[in-house]
């Protein structure tokens, strides 16, 4: 499941929508990034969600912070972005430190600027069905699925790992879709005997070849949401290629889609703060 091509198109789109916002209102949709510290991977994945902004016609704003800074800061930094009418959806990058309250953080992006999909308000409005923003990862991996015609309805899903941004917000997309959802998690007795009876996997627990070929039922839909140092996801991509209907690779499968979704739904937090309305808006996890 290449997540290359239907990201490409996904960000086209992005861009032609964020040309239409700014003809009809000025002001080109604007994400601010927050990073607290140096961590190699994170500064990494900040610069090349700007280079992509800048592509898709989306100003970036970038907010560095030191290693030392605390929760009170960073909260106070999260807050004065939601108040600035300039900036239309906030992007922390995580993790920020053990000794930052990361959900405090969180809490503090406004919820109309929340296009990561991180807030307690967003994963309400996940689970009901609400209008509001998914978290990107989760919402990606929805969107992969539906262009690969991936029929969820009825089938049973296992998604291995339970994590406030990617489980648990995933399986309520999949769940809004008819999807009979499994969560599993380290203290799930007998994870195989699970996931070899799941139509669709889904890998979220950031272990490198956590799940073999031989846990796999002969042509399941395998999401690798994994990503481990040297390029290895949490699937043994050879051993369950050999048995998958549909398996993603890593790079190139569900981390292009959760850039696209970011970057779309960034359009969408800034059309819809500055009250105009381009084509092509992005609620695709909706439950209806």
């Amino acid at each position: 499941m290449d997540g290359i091509a239907p990201a490409r198109r996904i960000i086209d789109q992005a861009a032609q929508r964020a040309a239409t916002v700014n003809e009809q209102t000025g002001q080109a949709p604007c994400l601010a990034t927050v990073l607290v510290g140096e961590d190699p991977a994170s500064v990494t994945y900040v610069r090349m969600k700007r280079a992509r902004c800048e592509k898709a016609g989306i100003r970036s704003r970038h907010v560095a912070l030191p290693a030392t800074t605390g929760t009170a800061e960073l909260v106070d930094t999260i807050s004065a972005l939601s108040h600035d009418p300039e900036v239309h959806g906030i992007l922390l990058q995580h993790p920020v430190g053990p000794h930052i309250d990361e959900r405090a953080a969180f809490e503090a992006i406004a919820p109309e600027k929340d296009v990561d999909g991180v807030t307690t308000r967003s994963f309400a409005a996940m689970s009901f069905g609400l209008n509001g923003f998914a978290s990107c990862t989760p919402g990606g991996i929805v969107r992969l699925l539906e262009h690969y015609d991936v029929d969820l309805a009825g089938k049973h899903a296992a998604v291995v790992g339970r994590s406030a941004i990617l489980g648990k917000p995933l399986g309520m997309l999949l769940l809004a879709r008819n999807a009979t959802v499994t969560y599993c998690h380290s203290h799930t007795i007998d994870l195989p005997s699970i996931t070899r009876d799941a139509d669709i996997v889904v890998a979220a627990v950031g272990r490198p070849r956590f799940l073999l070929g031989d846990h796999i039922k002969p042509g399941a839909v395998v999401i690798d949401a994994g990503y481990n140092p040297g390029n290895i996801g949490d699937v043994d991509f050879e051993s369950a290629s050999r048995r998958a209907g549909l398996i993603t690779p890593v790079p190139g499968g569900v981390g292009p889609m959760t850039i696209a979704t970011l970057l779309a739904q960034t359009v969408d937090a800034a059309a819809q703060q500055l009250g105009c309305t381009p084509d092509e808006s992005f609620p695709h996890f909706r439950s209806n």
